[in-house]
């Protein structure tokens, strides 16, 4: 009965909720393989001394907006490594083609490897064509690279660019979804900027306008979001080309607030200045030792 009732059933539900599909003979036919579930499900349950590593916190703010002429793309300049800020003023916005480019949050090595691959394989093809590479283009590699390996590449793109249908921007998640926005965000900091966009945002903006509302965007990530933070990088691409504002807006630079700081120029101390609490005395001996060398 046991093996009829195998054959008989259509799909096998797991620990956590997974349902897999099964074929007429019992067997997985498509679809995902949860065969790790119930590991997990016991290193969970504190059963084992084994525990599961802990999801790593990544900041970002990136965003990107379709105005009259074009997309505006902006993104902080905060990298942190856990709860360290390992670097103050990276560039996050990447070169895909002349007139496409992608905004990367997630790990930075991957986001670095994934928009570098991707622009050597439509230079390539802009080669073997002997025309600019389209966005939709851009997008499908991507998204198939990231779905291949299921989130475990942990790059969260906003991918604008012009071509010869017009703007177009779209994020394209780890795991290799996508979506097709007037305006989106992506990071840590994308709720804070979002909150702007769908207070301020209007179709057909002209160019200032929408760098405004993108800088003002990055800001509420950089002053709302600890992962976010120091400068604004702007990168605005147009029909004729893109033009790069490298950070536009410092908000927090403190170099005028250090200005102000008056410091004494003096360098030398006299002896006693800093009070001694204990002082103690310990007699170093030299050894010495000679070695004599005498031939037969």
């Amino acid at each position: 009965m046991s093996a009829m009732y195998s054959i008989q059933r259509n799909e096998q539900r797991h620990l956590g909720g997974f349902v897999e599909k099964l074929n007429a003979f019992g067997q997985p036919c498509g679809g995902f393989s949860f065969d790790n579930c119930n590991r997990n499900a016991m290193l969970e349950s504190g059963e084992s001394r084994h525990t599961l590593p802990k999801a790593h916190k990544t900041g970002t703010t990136i965003v990107g907006l379709v105005y009259k002429d074009g997309i505006v793309l902006g993104a902080d300049t905060r990298a942190t490594e856990g709860e360290t800020v390992c670097d103050k003023n990276c560039e996050k916005i990447h070169y895909i083609a002349p007139k496409i480019w992608c905004c990367g949050a997630g790990t930075a090595a991957d986001t670095e490897a994934v928009t570098s691959m991707v622009a050597r394989q439509l230079e390539i093809l802009s080669l073997n064509l002997g025309r600019d590479a389209r966005v939709v283009t851009a997008v499908t590699k991507l998204k198939r690279h990231l779905f291949k390996y299921q989130g475990h590449v942990s790059a969260a793109l906003v991918l604008g660019g012009y071509d010869v249908t017009g703007p177009h921007l779209y994020t394209v998640y780890p795991h290799g979804s996508t979506d097709k926005l007037p305006y989106v965000t992506m990071g840590s900091g994308s709720l804070a900027a979002m909150s702007i966009f769908e207070a301020e945002f209007k179709e057909n903006m002209e160019e200032e306008e929408a760098k405004a509302l993108v800088a003002k965007a990055i800001r509420s990530g950089i002053f709302n979001d600890l992962g976010s933070g120091s400068n604004v990088d702007l990168r605005v691409i147009r029909k004729d080309g893109t033009v790069e504002f490298r950070n536009c807006e410092t908000p927090n630079d403190v170099a005028p607030l250090r200005a102000k700081v008056k410091q004494s120029g003096r360098k030398d101390f006299p002896i006693g200045t800093t009070k001694v609490a204990s002082v103690d005395i310990k007699a170093i001996f030299d050894v010495h030792e000679e070695i004599t060398f005498t031939e037969e």
